[in-house]
């Protein structure tokens, strides 16, 4: 008998993996199902028996088909209507049910058509094997998740969590350790999660991993250096000045030449030509990281020892000299050179500023930044504090304001808008900073610090052009970023930009500029972000180890119900409700009250 002409009203049938009834025949059946009636096609259901059918279908007998596996064995086949009266005991509808409900979970045998037949030895003993490792790893998931309620884990869980880890670090949009746990999927759960159960320290970063930052170097190739034209300097002091220079790689140093600033940049463009490895490399990473923890290169490890200013005898840079007259950079010229490098911190180059060249420099600096002033330069200071992480520990410094940072900020400014204007008289499509500019709104508070922060709001960010525009907040009508082609894309493509006028190649025409400018970008946006979050992550490790830190506060900001206070001793900002009266520059004397690592907030209230 056909199979449909078995599909009679009265008959069993499968219809999605439940039991139904037909009710009625045609080109549609219909079958009542345990969620109501149905109109649905033959082949879209499986005869089971003729009927009647008691409804709602009684719960079957038990069947074994291990038992009718070893008496069968792996041999033959078997009507299904025998099949269920050999296991079952009787054909009946119930029956019929419940052995086609074993057949589709167990291995031993396969329902074919209207027939049963036995599986192979070895694929039943297989697939048993496997049904017992599922079985013994659901085990081990349970007995994890119970650890996992009571904040402990042990090391057979630690599959479970690098689930959750993974999901913390980003790299997963889920985990089921904290589905089942009963907690939202997200990083900052997962997060606090590692840290109850002691799986992760405080100290783990998760922000790189999660902003998809790279954390190792480029491993790529890069090709000998172009020393065409260079011109030896090094008879000419150069002054490589940093917070730390005994670690880190100098991009930049300053020397005096017969008044002229002279500023010598890594030379990186000399070994990275536009879309070799190192620069397509360099270009997907948008700039190098800078972490409390470590600093992750834009460059190549084995690059970075050659074109770091400083590293050897003599260094090979490409320097930048210019006269400053009234705080303008003039006689702009832009050279190959070798230099020989004295690296200096912002502390010892401090105690040189009553020596004739830095004192110059100094008062060129000056210069320089008046003039900026008066062009509408919108100068933020608010204090900033210096991140060290190593052998276990967090420790925070102030970054002290020596006027050696100070000097080597102005004339590194100057440098960018005497190339600037150089690119831009040349017609040079160019990296060019533009900022717009934006109206201060409300008079803008007293207080310095409250100054600052109002100040730092109203500014827009900067977006680099292929054609010069002003940079509102430098109060400059031109400028460009030269100085750091070590650790910033976009300043060693001015570079390369440089290096082909002056060698007579062809230079990145507007199109491939653009190009270049919106990867770099939307990567080192990234990594901005990362550090950012880094920051923040561990200053509140710092605190973490701190129960009940007091500190001052500045208010900086009223908004509505609660003000913004700035704490200059940590560069945080914290919020607390207004109790009324509160005036924008007051000073508050603050108590730590909770840290939430995972979520990025620390919360302070009124110290009594």
């Amino acid at each position: 008998m056909e199979a449909s002409d078995r599909l009679t009203v009265g008959a069993l049938v499968v219809y999605r993996g439940r039991p139904a009834v037909i009710r009625g025949t045609g080109a549609r059946l219909t079958v009542l199902t345990p969620e109501g009636e149905r109109r649905v096609r033959p082949k879209d259901v499986r005869f089971l028996h003729p009927g009647p059918v008691p409804w709602p279908l009684p719960e079957g007998p038990a069947v074994d088909l291990a038992e009718a596996y070893a008496l069968l064995g792996d041999e033959g086949e078997v009507p299904f209507a025998d099949f269920v009266e050999l296991v079952a005991g009787a054909y009946t509808p119930e029956a019929a049910w419940a052995v086609y409900r074993a057949l589709a979970a167990g291995p031993w045998f396969v329902l074919e058509a209207d027939r049963v037949r036995p599986q192979g030895r070895r694929q039943v003993e297989a697939a048993l094997a496997r049904e017992r490792r599922r079985a013994e790893a659901a085990d081990r998931y349970r007995a994890a998740l119970g650890r996992f309620q009571k904040c402990v884990f042990a090391p057979e869980d630690r599959p479970f969590l690098e689930e959750v880890a993974a999901l913390a670090l980003g790299r997963a949009r889920g985990a089921r350790g904290l589905r089942n746990l009963g907690l939202k999927e997200t990083p900052e759960e997962a997060h606090a999660l590692l840290l109850r159960l002691g799986y992760w320290s405080p100290l783990v970063n998760p922000y790189p991993d999660r902003y998809g930052v790279p954390t190792r170097p480029p491993e790529v190739a890069f090709g000998a250096p172009d020393d065409a034209g260079r011109v030896d300097l090094t008879h000419l002091p150069a002054y490589a000045i940093d917070d730390d220079p005994a670690s880190g790689d100098a991009d930049d140093a300053l020397s005096l030449a017969e008044g002229r600033v002279c500023v010598h940049v890594a030379d990186v463009a000399a070994w990275v030509r536009p879309d070799d490895p190192a620069d397509r490399a360099a270009r997907e990473r948008g700039s190098a990281v800078y972490l409390p923890e470590r600093v992750v290169p834009m460059l190549p490890e084995g690059l970075l020892a050659q074109a770091a200013l400083g590293r050897g005898g003599r260094s090979r840079a490409l320097t930048f000299c210019f006269r400053l007259r009234d705080g303008r950079p003039e006689d702009v010229e832009i050279f190959p050179t070798w230099v020989r490098v004295v690296r200096l911190s912002y502390a010892e180059a401090e105690g040189r500023l009553g020596n004739p060249v830095f004192a110059h420099l100094l008062a060129l600096a000056e210069g320089f930044y008046r003039r900026r002033l008066a062009a509408g330069a919108v100068e933020v200071e608010l204090p900033e504090v210096r991140i060290r992480v190593g052998e276990g520990a967090v420790r925070l410094s102030p970054l002290v304001p020596y006027r050696s940072r100070f000097l080597v900020r102005e004339l590194m400014l100057a440098a960018g808008e005497a190339t600037a204007g150089f690119a831009a008289a040349a017609g040079l499509p160019f990296p060019f900073s533009t900022q717009e500019q934006r109206p201060w709104g409300d008079e803008l508070p007293g207080d310095p610090l409250a100054r600052a922060w109002a100040l730092r709001r109203t500014l827009s960010r900067t977006v680099y052009r292929k054609s010069p525009l002003p940079h509102a907040g430098l109060g400059l009508s031109v400028y460009a970023q030269v100085t750091s082609p070590l650790r910033r894309y976009l300043d060693l493509v001015a570079h390369q930009q440089l290096r082909a006028v002056r060698g007579g190649a062809v230079p990145l025409d507007g199109r491939a500029l653009v190009d270049r400018v919106g990867q770099a970008e939307a990567a080192a946006e990234a990594v901005r972000a990362a550090e950012r979050a880094s920051r923040t992550h561990f200053k509140l490790v710092w605190l973490l180890e701190r129960p009940g830190f007091e500190t001052e506060g500045v208010v900086v900001e009223l908004r509505g119900g609660r003000l913004v206070a700035f704490l200059p001793g940590l560069g945080l900002e914290a919020q607390l409700a207004r109790t009324g009266g509160e005036r924008v520059g007051d000073r508050l004397r603050l108590r730590l009250s909770e840290v939430d690592l995972p979520r990025l907030a620390a919360r302070f209230a009124r110290a009594p």
